[in-house]
């Protein structure tokens, strides 16, 4: 499923449970890495989560249903961009917009997440 998908989908439920199931939806139906993709652990993450690249696509892992979820959205804004674009991403603007009630200690994982993808 694309980010743009996933955003429709998410900005047409007002009600925040809902939206949270949305959320793991999108992480149980998340693809697996492929075998030759570098997966990289996500320090500051409170539940055990890697992306993973492959060229220029990104796949995730995660051991929590929500934070797969998490994992899938940011993963799907960023797929099939270089490094250079994702530089020039606005992705905690863009996840912001999602108005997603996500503790602090899942912010922070979100804000780990950001960060590895703009420093790559």
């Amino acid at each position: 499923m694309t980010y743009d998908e996933m955003k429709n989908l998410l900005n047409s439920i007002s009600d925040p449970v809902q939206k949270l199931e949305l959320v793991m939806d999108f992480g149980a139906h998340m693809p697996p890495p492929p075998e030759n993709a570098e997966c990289h652990d996500i320090v500051g993450c409170a539940s055990r989560a890697q992306i993973c690249i492959s060229g220029n696509n990104f796949y995730g892992v995660a051991d929590s249903a929500l934070v797969r979820g998490v994992v899938a959205i940011i993963t799907a804004m960023v797929n099939g961009k270089s490094p250079q674009e994702i530089k020039k991403m606005d992705i905690s603007g863009e996840f912001a917009g999602l108005q997603l009630n996500l503790g602090v200690g899942r912010l922070g994982g979100v804000n780990s997440m950001i960060r590895f993808l703009q420093n790559l």
